[in-house]
């Protein structure tokens, strides 16, 4: 094993030194997009020196040292950061085919963003999809970290609907890919036998979480939203409008399985909105049948025929909770005040 002292080392290391200042000189006015530049840069020399080098096995080890001594103030020169650099850079590597294209976008979010995207995803081609989503709406970790145990990815898009039937081809795009199958409201807590009342006020109740698992674009506009027809007036369940497709979104909440007729009921609201409440600067309005459960053929044959645009979509709720268990629970209040109690005994009998 070579001399980490050697002059071919420490030729190197005044090089990645060098590089780093020119880099932070330019940190005042882009400080992530730099520092996640280096560390690209700095992935790709340290994997290249591993392959090429015989420094051997204290070689990151040393290298952290020397540059933690020269640069005190940053915290990204730990053994273990330089171990997730590599980790990073190789994610990235392992498809030469976009990875050029990776650098561009992933120098743009933060270094925390980066690592959550690389544990979180099976591959690289999802991956960029939460770089980008990240990059557009400016996502805290948080809310990435969220999207992804969510699986948007794998959610977005994929609700039955008649879309390509009924909008033209760009509006048909985007408003397939503005609707998820199946939705996930895990923010809800509600007893086994709720119903589509209940759900729907838990839904506004909780509006913020709602438009967040709705996606971009939709503005709230109200809840049991009144259309009159002929004589009679009618209530939608939730009524929202959305920004980027310049049309408004129908909601029905139903709490069992999809049946034929729910379409049919739907298909009565968008079009009792086309007419009543619709403008000509909007664009037709859509439907969105959000259901406990469906059969992907019967939801495909229900939209055969209807023309209005529609889409049928499943939702989860993952806090579910049956009824006779709601009063049995213990509080949290309850659980500090045992386990309070159970250490007070623990500690006499000491």
């Amino acid at each position: 094993m070579a001399d980490l002292s050697s002059t071919d080392y420490q030729q190197w290391l005044g090089d990645i030194k060098h590089t780093f200042r020119q880099r932070q000189l330019k940190a005042a006015v882009a400080v992530n997009t730099q520092l996640i530049e280096f560390y690209w840069h700095l992935g790709s020399e340290i994997v290249e020196k591993q392959r090429s080098s015989q420094w051997g096995q204290g070689f990151l080890t040393q290298l952290s040292k020397n540059l933690m001594a020269e640069f005190p103030d940053i915290k990204g020169f730990s053994k273990r950061n330089l171990e997730l650099i590599i980790q990073w850079y190789l994610y990235w590597n392992q498809n030469k085919a976009i990875a050029q294209q990776a650098v561009a976008q992933i120098v743009l979010i933060p270094w925390g963003h980066n690592q959550a995207i690389i544990n979180k995803c099976r591959s690289t081609e999802e991956a960029l999809f939460y770089v980008a989503q990240t990059q557009q709406h400016g996502w805290s970790r948080a809310v990435l970290t969220h999207q992804m145990e969510s699986q948007l990815w794998q959610r977005k898009g994929n609700a039955v609907s008649n879309f390509d039937q009924t909008l033209p081809l760009v509006q048909s795009d985007l408003a397939q890919q503005s609707l998820k199958d199946p939705y996930v409201f895990d923010f809800l807590a509600l007893t086994e036998d709720y119903n589509e009342r209940e759900l729907e006020n838990s839904l506004v109740k909780h509006i913020t979480d709602f438009l967040l698992e709705l996606g971009e674009g939709f503005a709230y506009v109200g809840k049991q939203a009144p259309v009159a027809v002929g004589d009679k007036d009618f209530y939608i369940d939730l009524l929202f409008y959305h920004v980027r497709l310049h049309c408004y979104v129908v909601i029905e909440l139903k709490t069992g399985d999809f049946k034929p007729e729910y379409a049919g009921k739907l298909n009565f609201y968008i079009n009792a909105v086309d007419g009543e409440i619709k403008t000509e600067q909007d664009q037709p309005t859509i439907g969105l049948l959000l259901c406990r459960g469906k059969d992907k053929l019967i939801a495909e044959y229900a939209l055969k025929g209807i023309d209005p645009p529609m889409g049928i979509s499943e939702y989860q709720l993952t806090q579910a909770l049956p009824t006779e268990l709601q009063d049995k629970l213990p509080s949290i209040e309850q659980i500090e005040r045992e386990l309070a109690q159970e250490m007070n005994q623990g500690e006499g009998k000491e």
